[in-house]
């Protein structure tokens, strides 16, 4: 299925300077000097972690100095904190192809996904012999994680039910109470079919619920137009917004007032000031905050979104593809004859903004060759079993990073650098 193609190779750069000149007429080349990139680093790690936006780093230290320091708690009404969830939700909508006042920021991709499969949830009648969560096995760890821990809440009443990636559209019936899927797998890169999979959960009576953190600010979406009643995603890959920035949430507007909050917080009361005694939800997609902003992450995931107002959506699409084409056919072309094996798809409808490639057991199952790949300077990221894994980021990263990176990694493994003991050694991040 993913056999080598090099029918792409007569459009590879003939050198380091060809790609050069791709960068110099890159209509998004601009993009790169909003970020504060370690000099000599290629960085190929933006699906797990962005870089620091300038911007972020002047906008912390005003509210930390300026805002928190001197402004006090005035500042929740003065700097306008108390809207900053919805103000950051109004920014990402943007990007992901939702209304404004249908997003809104804060708490985890995890604990907004518990959110979001409660309010899919509450939209079948009442009794339903609807009892499975259906998701693939490619999902992100945690969010079958959260599936299995409510399914173990509701006493027996919902269960889990995974099938592999390319077989969930077909798979939902009349059992199926609402389809989960995370919209680009976080191992292979394989993107699916938005519109498709959420026609496919409808027109079998059940709700939709997408998590969208290796697609928000990666690819374009249109989240409105395929009419999925619940998303989710994080700040921190893509959206550059900080380690462990707020998540977001989305709900359908035609929605939001139907679907009660899985967690009754006092942010997300409809009249919090008054401190009255019972429950009464917000109206809106604020019903979906629950505890006290966090601020300061939250004023670095603002400010870390404000680069995107300019950014055409397409042209960053294009961007990723060629970055991406590229890599695929300087690996295959450079590193031929050591067993690294592609798993992500060719199609370019298929893909995401990454490529994995497999590594064999005698290049010791891929995690050596990352570390040595790390230490001479390009980060990527290993993910269990065998998965080297570089995500490509269009705002900055360039055509000579995607060359120099290769280049790397093929003299990492004619010359088994990454043999060196201290490569072999587990570190608890990977």
């Amino acid at each position: 299925m993913n056999a080598p193609d090099l029918s792409c190779a007569t459009d590879l750069p003939a050198d380091r300077s060809a790609c050069a000149a791709r960068d110099a007429a890159d209509p998004l080349a601009r993009f790169r000097a909003a970020f504060d990139l370690p000099e000599g680093l290629i960085y190929l790690d933006g699906n797990s972690l962005g870089p620091l936006p300038r911007a972020a780093a002047t906008r912390i230290e005003a509210v930390v100095r300026q805002e928190w320091g001197a402004g006090l708690i005035r500042s929740w009404n003065d700097a306008g904190w108390i809207d900053l969830p919805g103000r950051v939700g109004d920014r990402i909508a943007g990007l992901i192809g939702a209304a404004p006042g249908s997003v809104t920021a804060g708490d985890s991709t995890s604990i907004n996904l518990y959110k979001a499969l409660n309010a899919a949830l509450s939209l079948m009648p009442q009794p339903t012999g609807r009892s499975v969560i259906l998701s693939d096995t490619g999902n992100f760890p945690t969010d079958l994680y959260v599936a299995q821990g409510l399914c173990a809440a509701s006493g027996g009443r919902l269960h889990l039910r995974t099938v592999a990636p390319e077989a969930l559209a077909g798979s939902v019936d009349g059992d199926t109470a609402v389809v989960m899927a995370t919209h680009v797998d976080f191992r292979t890169g394989r993107m699916h079919d938005m519109q498709a999979v959420t026609r496919a959960a409808h027109a079998a009576g059940a709700a939709m619920v997408w998590d969208l953190a290796h697609s928000a600010g990666a690819v374009p979406l249109d989240l409105a137009a395929s009419g999925a009643e619940c998303a989710v995603g994080c700040g921190y890959k893509y959206l550059n917004g900080g380690p462990g920035a707020p998540a977001f949430i989305y709900v359908r507007p035609d929605l939001q007032d139907r679907v009660p909050p899985a967690l009754s917080g006092w942010m997300g009361h409809a009249a919090p000031f008054d401190f009255t005694p019972d429950y009464r939800p917000a109206a809106g997609i604020r019903r979906q905050q629950v505890g006290t902003p966090p601020i300061l992450s939250l004023s670095a995931l603002d400010a870390a979104l404000e680069v995107w107002a300019d950014v055409d959506m397409a042209a960053l699409r294009r961007k990723s593809l060629a970055l991406s084409d590229l890599f695929i056919a300087l690996v295959e072309r450079d590193c031929a004859g050591f067993g690294l094996r592609l798993v992500t798809p060719r199609d370019h409808g298929q893909r995401g903004s990454q490529a994995s490639f497999a590594c064999p057991a005698d290049l010791g199952g891929g995690y050596p060759v990352m570390q040595a790949l790390i230490d001479a300077g390009v980060i990527g990221d290993f993910r269990a079993p065998d998965l080297l894994r570089f995500g490509f980021t269009p705002l900055y990263l360039r055509h000579v990073d995607v060359w120099d990176a290769v280049d790397r990694l093929r003299q990492i493994l004619e010359t088994r650098r990454w043999d060196d003991p201290r490569f072999h050694a587990r570190a608890a991040v990977t």
